[in-house]
């Protein structure tokens, strides 16, 4: 299994509720997706990005079919784009067993 975490600071004025409903829209579309949990920032520090998303995968193969095909790579990959600010998010791929 591997997980997938990306942390997102958002473009001002950006509802994170709508984002975070967007991300959560992968569970039952995003096929290589087994389970999807969307986080936002509660203390809002200078350090904090605005959200979380952490997706579980079965392989590094379905981490790379996530990235480049489906539901996520078609429709909330190019929405993101549109919410967060440019090159405001970070991101750890890491084998779970």
């Amino acid at each position: 299994m591997i997980r997938h975490v990306v942390c997102f600071k958002l473009k001002e004025g950006v509802a994170a509720e709508e984002v975070r409903a967007m991300l959560l829209s992968m569970k039952g579309k995003e096929e290589t997706a087994l389970d999807v949990e969307v986080g936002i920032d509660a203390l809002h520090s200078p350090r904090s990005y605005d959200l979380i998303l952490i997706v579980t995968l079965e392989s590094f193969e379905a981490l790379e079919r996530y990235q480049t095909a489906g539901y996520h790579a078609h429709t909330v990959k190019p929405y993101m784009h549109t919410v967060t600010e440019t090159a405001k998010s970070v991101s750890v791929d890491y084998p779970v067993e």
